[in-house]
């Protein structure tokens, strides 16, 4: 198993997807099991909503920075570009 996986912004013209969304889509992508099958649900292991306003535009444009946090012995790093990195703690 690969020991980082990255996730980021792949068409500039689509919706954008919700930061939670990504977020377990790149752990699953990572874990290579199905979004639905993570345990524990990440709500379980951090604010989701906390985590959406955190990277929420505001009045002045985009916000910046990252947030790092750990789930099921993964390091799952935020940026406010969208992208996310998954790797295994050792």
């Amino acid at each position: 198993m690969d020991t980082m996986t990255r996730s980021s912004p792949t068409d500039p013209d689509a919706p954008p997807k919700s930061v939670t969304a990504t977020v377990v889509e790149a752990v699953a992508t990572h874990k290579n099991v199905d979004p639905v099958a993570l345990e524990p649900p990440l709500h379980d292991v951090i604010d989701t909503d906390a985590l959406e306003t955190l990277f929420a535009p505001t009045r002045r444009g985009p916000r910046s920075g990252s947030v790092t946090f750990v789930y099921d012995d993964l390091q799952v790093t935020v940026d406010a570009d969208g992208t996310v990195d998954v790797e295994e703690l050792e």
